[in-house]
C-alpha cells in the first residue's frame, strides 16, 4: 500500500506551494486517479512518489517503508510513463526497450510482444525519432511495462492517441490491475479517469478538494435528473426533469402521465462537471 500524509512541496522556497498538505492512500491492486488541470500539482506528487523529487515535508511510505529509505530494488518494482515521451531517438523502438530492460535486475518482458500489443510490431526496427507523437506515447507506455512492475505510475497515458488506440492502452491498464498491479494515474482527462479508476482524488492549486469512487462523487455532488423524449404535434421534443425533491418528482410524474412518452433516460453528472462545481475552474 502507498500511504501519503501531509505532503508539501515548495520549488523556490518562497511560500508558493506546488503541493499543499496532501494526503491519501492507494491500496494494492487499485487504479487510483489523481485528477486536475495543468499546474495543479499532479506531476509534482508523482515525481516525489517515484523519487525524482526529494521529499521536503510530510511522509510517503510503501508498505510501511519511507520513500527516502528505499534502496535501488524499489526501482525494479515500479514502471513510469511520462506525459512527454523521453526516448533515445537514434535507437529503434526495439533497441529502446531492450536497453531499458537491461537496467533492471529482474526478468524483463518480451519487447516484441509489447510492441505488438500496441500495434507497433511493424515499426519495431524503425528509429524512434521518426515516430509520430502517438507512436512515441505508445512506446513510452511499453517501456513502463518492460520490468513487469508491481506499481505503475502513468502520466496522461492516452494523450495524443486516437480513440481505438486509447482503448487498447486502457485495456492493458485494466489487465495490469487485474494481475495485482497498483496503478497511480495522473490526468486531466476526466472521461478516461471515469472509465479506469477505482477511486479518484481531485487536486486543485496543490490541494485535494475531493476523493472517492467516481460513482460516489457523482451521487454526492451531481444533480439527479432524467431526460424524457415525447411526441408533441407530430414532432419529438426533449425535456430534462430534476428528481432531487418531492415537488420535482411530482412534476416529472405528471409529465409522464400526460405526455406520449417515447424514451426516458437517467442523466448522470460527469466528473468534469463535478470538478468545475467544486473548484470553479475547468481542466485546461
Amino acid at each position: 500500500m502507498i500511504k501519503v500524509e501531509h505532503l508539501t512541496h515548495d520549488y523556490d522556497g518562497q511560500g508558493r506551494l506546488a503541493v499543499d498538505d496532501v494526503g491519501f492512500t492507494v491500496a494494492d491492486g487499485e487504479i487510483f486517479g489523481f485528477l486536475g488541470p495543468s499546474g495543479a500539482g499532479k506531476s509534482t506528487v508523482q515525481k516525489i512518489l517515484t523519487g525524482l523529487l526529494t521529499l521536503q515535508s510530510g511522509t510517503v511510505e510503501y508498505d510501511g517503508v519511507a520513500v527516502n529509505s528505499l534502496n535501488s530494488s524499489f526501482f525494479n518494482r515500479i514502471g513510469v510513463s511520462f506525459e512527454h515521451p523521453n526516448l533515445y531517438e537514434k535507437l529503434t523502438a526495439f533497441e529502446n526497450l531492450s536497453f531499458f530492460a537491461g537496467l533492471f535486475d529482474v526478468e524483463a518482458d518480451d519487447p516484441i510482444r509489447l510492441l505488438e500489443r500496441v500495434n507497433l510490431k511493424d515499426d519495431a526496427h524503425k528509429k524512434a525519432g521518426a515516430f509520430s507523437k502517438g507512436m512515441k506515447q505508445r512506446l513510452v507506455f511499453c517501456r513502463a511495462l518492460m520490468n513487469k512492475p508491481k506499481i505503475l505510475f502513468l502520466d496522461e497515458p492516452t494523450s495524443g492517441l486516437d480513440p481505438s488506440t486509447a482503448e487498447i492502452i486502457k485495456s492493458m491498464i485494466r489487465e495490469k490491475r487485474d494481475e495485482g498491479c497498483t496503478v497511480f494515474l495522473t490526468t486531466h482527462n476526466m472521461f478516461t479517469a471515469d472509465q479506469l479508476c477505482d477511486r479518484v482524488a481531485f487536486i486543485n492549486e496543490g490541494k485535494i478538494v475531493a476523493m472517492d469512487t467516481p460513482k460516489e462523487l457523482k451521487l454526492q455532488f451531481g444533480e439527479r435528473s432524467v431526460e424524457m423524449e415525447y411526441e408533441d404535434g407530430g414532432t419529438v421534443k426533449s425535456e430534462i426533469f430534476s428528481v432531487d425533491s418531492d415537488a420535482a418528482k411530482d412534476t416529472f410524474a405528471t409529465a409522464v402521465r400526460e405526455r406520449p412518452v417515447r424514451t426516458i433516460h437517467t442523466r448522470e453528472a460527469t466528473l468534469e462537471q463535478i470538478f468545475i462545481k467544486l473548484t470553479g475552474r475547468g481542466l485546461e
